[in-house]
């Protein structure tokens, strides 16, 4: 059998976009696919599976390890996606409060564009304001 050679494991966008292109492949077949393999001394291959989750976890931005930013590492952004639920709810995740250090009651102004939606946080002062301008009113 010939020796087949080993790609370099795919990272960032590249590997994103290779998963992509192999979605109806089973998470195995991706992972070696991308490069995240070994062979053995016997020619077995051995997938790693971690690596390759590890891989699409920092090329989708995610930040896992709080750490990471502790210790001078850079990176991405982090970026999530939302759907519509089915009650035509947008959930946003604990992921962007606990970022933020939002606590149950803090307040948002909601302001719609053509294609946005554009949330700004109530400051607790602004706020004293407005409800003394509408307790005198």
């Amino acid at each position: 059998m010939p020796k087949q050679k080993k790609i370099e494991p795919l990272v960032g966008e590249d590997l994103l976009k290779k998963v992509k292109e192999l979605e109806n492949l089973s998470k195995e077949e991706k992972a070696k696919q991308c490069g995240y393999y070994t062979v053995t001394k016997n020619g077995i291959e051995r997938v790693n599976m971690m690596k390759f989750l590890n891989a699409l976890i920092d090329a989708e931005g995610i930040q896992l390890d709080s750490s990471a930013s502790a210790n001078g590492r850079g990176g991405r952004s982090a970026s999530y996606r939302i759907s519509v639920q089915s009650n035509g709810n947008l959930l946003i995740g604990s992921a962007y409060t606990k970022q933020m250090n939002l606590k149950p009651g803090d307040e948002f102004l909601i302001t719609l564009g053509k294609k946005h939606i554009r949330l700004r946080q109530v400051d607790p002062e602004e706020q004293l304001d407005v409800d003394a301008v509408e307790a005198t009113a």
